[in-house]
């Protein structure tokens, strides 16, 4: 599936569109939900995403692992 069509939305509806935005397989995406706590949601049985949430997820991510870096 993909987004709602208007490449500006926030919305990314369904896996396939996941993969596409963070440039990872539907299979990996899966696996990253799974272990590492990606923002998701769900609209009835299909997995949803907000590129800006993923966004800040990420950012919050890296921050963290600099921040260790710096510490150790």
């Amino acid at each position: 599936m993909s987004d709602t069509g208007n490449s500006g939305a926030d919305l990314l509806y369904g896996l396939e569109a996941i993969a596409e935005f963070v440039g990872l397989t539907v299979p990996q995406v899966k696996h990253q939900i799974a272990i590492s706590g990606w923002p998701t949601f769900k609209q009835g049985r299909t997995v949803c995403a907000r590129r800006s949430t993923l966004a800040k997820h990420f950012d919050a991510q890296e921050r963290a692992a600099a921040a260790g870096k710096a510490e150790g």
